[in-house]
């Protein structure tokens, strides 16, 4: 089953209504993917085997403009503010826990798109698409050299210069810029990951 094919999934903005009430200490690992019960695909056909999807962009008819179509970028930013001002805790991978900042990365596209990312914000760093920072969009990683010249820091751009991430050892997640002096003086570059590569979002042109 691919999702192009579903003419029947919700608009973004219905997603991301769901989102905004969604209960950020009631999910936990393992559960089915927010944006296949968010988006209604698992109530098409409930004996489909949801496990290998991800999400793409609705496709518009021959002929016809592209209507908007489903942004994982946007979803996975919007589930991520969800967890604000979970506590910090190095090596922690879930709400109930806390998060360190690679934790926090994995935890939100592993429950938002079903994806796995690497264990540690080096190894994410390796992965995907490089990104200039001109180019980022939400959902894209942002990665920092905190400790020399390693990376040792991520967090998920959201828009205009922000963006979100478990920071340090008695701090909460919470939302930074990448103008703050500290943050732009250790920022080591983009990345976008697999899942996103490809998935612009498709909007529908303004007729006059």
């Amino acid at each position: 089953m691919r999702i192009h094919h579903l003419n029947k999934v919700a608009a973004l903005l219905a997603v991301m209504a769901m989102l905004a009430v969604m209960p950020a200490m009631a999910v936990e690992q393992g559960a089915t993917p927010v944006w296949i019960t968010a988006t209604g695909i698992d109530r098409l056909d409930p004996a489909a085997d949801t496990s290998n999807l991800v999400p793409s962009p609705l496709q518009a008819e021959q002929g016809k403009a592209s209507p908007r179509g489903f942004s994982p970028g946007q979803l996975l930013t919007a589930l991520a503010n969800q967890f604000m001002d979970i506590r910090y805790q190095r090596g922690g991978r879930k709400p109930s826990t806390g998060f360190d900042c690679s934790g926090f990365v994995r935890y939100v596209f592993k429950l938002g798109v079903g994806v796995e990312l690497p264990n540690t914000s080096a190894m994410q760093y390796k992965s995907g698409t490089e990104v200039a920072r001109n180019d980022l969009r939400s959902g894209d990683l942002v990665f920092f050299r905190t400790r020399g010249k390693r990376i040792s820091h991520v967090g998920i751009y959201l828009e205009d210069g922000r963006f979100i991430h478990a920071p340090s050892s008695g701090k909460r997640v919470s939302v930074s810029s990448l103008s703050e002096p500290y943050w732009s003086r250790r920022y080591a570059g983009g990345r976008r990951p697999q899942v996103l590569a490809g998935h612009e979002m498709m909007a529908t042109p303004n007729q006059s």
